[in-house]
């Protein structure tokens, strides 16, 4: 399916970017072969349903004051066939326009997700992911009234509705006219009533991802919660945000009612006059009972789809506010477009090497300044300071998650801002303080780097992590559920499986943030053993508060407010009797 082409810069968030043109042409005009089957069907239904009030002339003119029974025969037939192909065309049509819509709703969403995950980290960061949730979800839902019921009432109503206004004027033009008026007037009330709906339904988006994303940490954080006795404030914030929700919606009823009770009194005034002049026609004897009963059948048809047009109308601003917000996330710059990534790179050897490295978070606020080391293939480089030093800031750019400010990274030679951040992460493996597992078995969360594994390689992973030595005591071993982010796990458990994980990828690159630090004091002996056997031959960049687990480090780099302040191998920086030395010796007391 073509979307939107992609930009890199979204436009202003208040300021409508999908038209009616531009939905047509993207999402209507390539499915224009089911559509056109679709307003064949449209055309064929609107006709049919015309059937009835003529006949109803014919039977009150010519059928019953001539006691034509044959003919009164004749007039059943054809309103039964007309009935029936109202009823198979309203079964194509929703087979056809309606499945179609759905089809094309799941194909956005996939679309949306792909284009989600091609986005940096740092996008992630100041984005809640349950508004996510809803941008992928729920703002593509209104593309069904495009192709789908909004479309077919749109056209199949039009169509009626000229056709009717044609028959009126045939009957009786002055009546006609006196209908014409007051619909004029609804139609003006609902274009500006339109006008105002769209940005309410635009907004009603945004606060429903806010909402969304607020329930979705709720409910992921429920024991933190619970641990503080926090239901109470955390019921107020949602109730808050459920508040806003309300009042956006007031605003969309506000306008569709204003629509619809216009429609209602205007409507009326119509039909009463109708009432008057028809009256009036048929006691002078220029218009025959048969000939009233049929205009105002027909007006019925002509009125009908008019009214709906506010509800079309809705669908459809609905859609396009919906489409709105999706093309924001569309028009984002995926982390692997930019222009200067063109190395490709087929294979590693894995030196790594920070020159002059500086970066920042937010402008004019530094956490890393001139940063300088080598990490050569095959070595363990161990970073070590306090909290909020730069130590994870220094693993990220390890990991391309984030890009330097100035100076250059290079892997190999290449500058790791020109490469293809594909190839080189197919050689990346990760495990984090706080790893994440999937909701699903052992098993699953092993081998979710490598799906096709075999069961030897599996099992290789499983033991050098020591994996087994837990799950050999539950009943579905490597095929136990672990809940939710592994809730039903101990933190040595999630952490030896992460190993696994990252053993079973088999990369050349591996970094370690503070890996051992949730495992207790047996746990953390099994997995320095695995530890030793994951970084052999692989370049290493470890994060470590637990000093006791790096002694055998190639190089330690200490990092303080930013820089490296010491360098040099565990004996060394103990000589030195420096940061590292007071470090170290602190935890010894411990």
């Amino acid at each position: 399916m073509k979307h939107l082409k992609d930009k890199s810069k979204p436009s202003q968030s208040n300021k409508p970017k999908v038209t009616m043109a531009t939905a047509f042409k993207t999402i209507i005009w390539p499915r224009r072969n089911l559509v056109f089957i679709g307003l064949v069907l449209i055309v064929i239904r609107s006709l049919s349903g015309l059937i009835l009030p003529w006949q109803s002339k014919v039977l009150l003119d010519d059928v019953v004051p001539n006691k034509d029974v044959d003919a009164l025969y004749v007039l059943i037939a054809i309103v039964l066939a007309a009935i029936l192909v109202q009823a198979v065309t309203s079964f194509l049509l929703t087979r056809i326009l309606s499945v179609q819509a759905q089809y094309l709703i799941s194909e956005l969403r996939a679309q949306v997700q792909k284009k989600v995950l091609s986005l940096p980290i740092r996008f992630f960061d100041n984005t809640k992911s349950g508004a996510l949730v809803s941008r992928i979800m729920s703002d593509v839902e209104g593309v069904r009234n495009l192709i789908g019921t909004g479309l077919v009432q749109l056209v199949g109503g039009s169509f009626t509705a000229i056709v009717s206004l044609v028959i009126l004027i045939k009957l009786n033009p002055w009546m006609t006219l006196f209908v014409f008026v007051p619909l004029s007037i609804f139609g003006l009330v609902a274009l500006k009533a339109f006008k105002f709906i769209r940005p309410v339904f635009r907004n009603r988006g945004k606060i429903n991802a806010e909402v969304t994303g607020r329930l979705t940490e709720t409910l992921a954080g429920v024991r933190v919660i619970k641990a503080f006795n926090a239901e109470e404030q955390e019921n107020k914030t949602f109730e808050k945000g459920v508040e806003r929700l309300y009042e956006n919606v007031k605003k969309s009823l506000t306008a569709t009612a204003l629509m619809t009770s216009s429609s209602t009194f205007l409507i009326g005034v119509a039909t009463t006059g109708i009432m008057g002049i028809g009256g009036y026609y048929m006691i002078s004897d220029s218009m025959t009972t048969g000939e009233f009963l049929f205009f105002t059948l027909i007006l019925g048809f002509m009125i009908a789809p008019i009214v709906q047009m506010s509800n079309i109308g809705s669908q459809l601003t609905e859609a396009l506010a919906g489409l709105d917000r999706t093309e924001e996330l569309m028009n984002l710059a995926a982390e692997d477009e930019q222009p200067e990534r063109t190395i490709q790179l087929d294979g590693i050897h894995g030196d790594i090497k920070f020159s002059d490295v500086s970066f920042a978070y937010e402008e004019g606020k530094p956490v890393l300044y001139n940063i300088d080391f080598e990490a050569p293939s095959g070595t363990v480089t161990a970073l070590v300071g306090s909290s909020g030093s730069g130590k994870s800031t220094i693993a990220g750019l390890s990991a391309t998650f984030l890009d330097p400010e100035s100076g250059l990274i290079t892997i190999d030679g290449h500058d790791l801002s020109k490469v293809k951040l594909n190839s080189f992460r197919q050689h990346l493996g990760v495990v984090l303080q706080d790893e994440f597992l999937f909701e699903g078995t052992i098993r699953e969360n092993i081998m979710f780097p490598r799906p096709n594994a075999t069961e030897a390689q599996l099992q290789n992973a499983v033991k050098a992590a020591y994996v087994n030595e837990f799950t050999d005591r539950f009943d579905d071993g490597l095929d136990t559920l672990i809940g939710e982010r592994g809730v039903k796990l101990s933190g040595g458990q999630r952490q030896r499986i992460a190993i696994a994980r990252a053993i079973l990828a088999d990369p050349k690159i591996i970094i370690l943030d503070e890996a051992t630090s949730n495992l207790d004091t047996e746990s953390e002996g099994l997995i320095q053993k695995s530890l030793s056997q994951l970084t052999n031959n692989r370049t290493t960049i470890v994060i470590a508060h637990r000093l006791s687990t790096i002694k055998r480090a190639d190089q330690i780099l200490v990092i303080e407010t930013g820089r490296i302040v010491e360098r040099g191998t565990h004996d060394d920086l103990l000589a030195l009797k420096g940061r590292y030395y007071d470090l170290y010796t602190f935890q010894a007391k411990i």
